[in-house]
Formats: structure tokens, C-alpha cells, sequence
């Protein structure tokens, strides 16, 4: 099994400045991930020689609503010019527009049949937009009971149901482990049930959304289950340090060796 590790410069080294961020990453050995792109210096992301995997994928907008709909598909063509800039292949989009704190801009508690249909209408849109880019977009998971409260599609049953029915390859799931035990659990089970779905895994422990090893999830034996299931892809460390960034990549890698 050939993985590519990869880590977040949004959630690790905070206390450097972003580009600083970026280089030690690559440094270390990973790829990066990054979020809103717009706040970014994105020549000086690209001189410091890091392999990009995942990036936000839209600045605004929704899956349902007509204004949403066409913010949304704005701001990921926006977002493409941006991904061919870093040659980033992967760009990450969430059921709805979440604000700085995480949040979603407009809270959905209840989601209709026809804003499913809506949904998967928009983002046959998005795909279309990826298949003329050679960019794949992410639908990731997200749980709302302790981050993301108020978000409509975010267990990874709705992501997978979601991209099945596009069932385009230029929309894949990011199937975040993190959100995953929190709102579902029986992780490696949905492994094996949504892998052929997938285009990217995300993780962190839980509690405390920190490195592997730090809480409940036993990521070996994820790792192995990826093995057994013949996943060759990125797997994304989005989580918090607890205590030491680099500390935190040793204990990310030495789960996925």
C-alpha cells in the first residue's frame, strides 16, 4: 500500500506564519492541505516547492438555494484558476457555506426531499466544472453534534448518497474519519462500504480532534483496513496538535507506516 500522507497548514504550526507553515510540512516529508485560498499568498504558496492534495473548493454559497446555488458555482470556477495555480488536484466543498467559526452561514435543521434533488443537481454542475479542469471536488463529511451544527448533508451517508447519484469521477467523497465516529462510528465498515466512493480520507482522534493516538480511534487497524482494501490514495491529517506539531506528524505517520 503506497499512501500519500498528507497534513493540514491551517490546523498545525499556528504559531508560524502561513507560508512558514506550508514549507516546514513539506519539509517534513508531507503534502499539504490548505482551506480558503483567498486568504492566501498563493505565489508564495507555490514557491516554497509543497505538493498541494486539497484545497477549499468555493468561497461561498449552497447546494439548494437559487442565490446559493450560483454563488457556489462562481466561486469553485474562482476556485479552479486558483487549484491550476498550485496544481492541486483536489478541491474540498461541505453540504453549505460554513463561516469562519465553522458554522453554517444559514442553518438547514430540515432537509426536504427536493433540496436532496437540488443538491445532487448542483453538484452535477460542480462535476462538469471538475471534467473540464482535470480537478476532482471533495464532498466531505462533517458532524454536527460538536463542530458543525445546523449543516445539511453532513453525515457520510448523505455524502456518499450524494456522490452516487452524480456518479461522476470528478466528484468523489473526503471521507473525514473524525466527523465519521462522531456522527456514525463503525468506521472501518464504512470503509469498505464507501472506498470505491472516495477521493480522499481525513483524519483525527476523538475526543479532542487532535494526531492519532490521543483518543478512541484505533488508526493501525484503520490503516490496516485500507491496506486490505487496496486504497492507494492521500490520507489528510486535519486535526490539532495536542501538544507539539512535529510530535503530532511523527505519531500521524508511524499510524499509516
Amino acid at each position: 500500500m503506497t499512501l500519500t500522507l498528507a497534513a493540514s497548514a491551517e490546523m498545525l504550526f499556528t504559531a508560524m506564519p502561513f507560508e512558514e507553515r506550508v514549507a516546514h510540512i513539506h519539509e517534513r516529508g508531507f503534502a499539504v492541505e490548505i482551506w480558503d485560498w483567498s486568504t492566501k499568498d498563493v505565489e508564495a504558496l507555490r514557491a516554497t516547492g509543497a505538493t498541494f492534495t486539497s484545497m477549499t473548493g468555493y468561497l461561498r454559497g449552497s447546494l439548494t438555494d437559487p442565490d446559493g446555488i450560483a454563488d457556489l458555482i462562481a466561486t469553485a470556477e474562482e476556485s479552479l484558476r486558483v487549484a491550476e495555480r498550485l496544481d492541486c488536484p483536489s478541491l474540498n466543498l461541505h453540504g453549505t457555506g460554513l463561516g469562519t467559526d465553522g458554522l453554517p452561514v444559514v442553518p438547514v435543521h430540515t432537509v426536504t426531499p427536493d433540496m436532496w434533488l437540488t443538491a445532487a443537481d448542483t453538484l452535477r454542475r460542480i462535476a462538469a466544472l471538475g471534467e473540464r479542469a482535470g480537478r476532482v471536488f471533495l464532498l466531505e463529511n462533517l458532524n454536527t453534534a460538536v463542530d458543525h451544527p445546523g449543516t445539511p448533508f453532513a453525515r457520510a451517508a448523505d455524502t456518499a448518497a450524494l456522490v452516487r447519484a452524480v456518479d461522476n469521477p470528478h466528484l468523489r467523497m473526503n471521507l473525514d474519519l473524525y466527523h465519521a465516529q462522531i456522527g456514525e462510528g463503525i468506521l472501518i465498515a464504512a470503509l469498505a462500504e464507501y472506498l470505491p466512493w472516495v477521493g480522499e480520507i481525513q483524519v483525527a482522534d476523538v475526543p479532542g480532534r487532535c494526531e492519532p493516538g490521543t483518543g478512541e480511534i484505533h488508526y493501525p487497524a484503520v490503516a490496516g483496513a485500507l491496506r486490505a482494501l487496496g486504497y492507494d490514495g492521500v490520507v489528510g491529517l486535519e486535526g490539532w496538535a495536542r501538544d507539539d506539531s512535529d510530535v503530532a506528524l511523527d505519531a500521524f505517520a508511524a499510524a499509516f507506516a
